[in-house]
């Protein structure tokens, strides 16, 4: 199954919505229905976007662990509780719901850098996503355990 690659800058509307890069919605329109659920990511201050197909294969994997768990609770009322649904129109841009844009800092001001990651699409402010990706931005001792951990995953 082909999957989300690629890194495109594009902007807000004033009414909060943002094209889809044509690349992305070929592989929605060939392999999913044209939705996405957009969500806070876990950690970074950033939104991610599933097809509502890889949405729903999360939730079920979610149900599944212990409800008791105080990261699963943080991540159920993180994630699962920001989730929205939101449809591409025919011109191919799509809604971004107003209390997400707050949460990821994302205004019709700045660019956004929608991010391929595979089964899902980050969406950042590109001043947030150029100090997280930026490695000049990383100091030695994150580098080099960067390169550890990643060499311990065989990458």
């Amino acid at each position: 199954m082909p999957h989300f690659y690629g890194k495109y800058y594009y902007t807000l509307d004033s009414k909060g919505r943002t094209l889809i890069p044509p690349a992305f919605k070929e592989i929605l329109s060939s392999n999913y229905s044209p939705r996405l659920v957009f969500v806070n990511d876990v950690f970074d201050k950033c939104l991610c976007a599933y097809p509502v197909e890889e949405w729903h294969k999360l939730v079920e994997q979610v149900k599944g662990m212990p409800q008791t768990s105080d990261a699963v609770k943080y991540f159920r009322r993180r994630v699962i509780g920001s989730a929205v649904e939101c449809d591409i129109d025919k011109q191919g841009r799509v809604l971004i719901p107003s209390a997400l844009r707050v949460d990821a800092h994302l205004n019709n001001e700045n660019e956004i850098v929608l991010v391929g990651q595979g089964l899902t699409i980050e969406i950042w402010d590109k001043n947030e996503y150029e100090g997280v990706a930026d490695p000049s931005k990383l100091d030695e001792d994150t580098v080099s355990k960067y390169k550890e951990q990643l060499a311990n995953h065989g990458l």
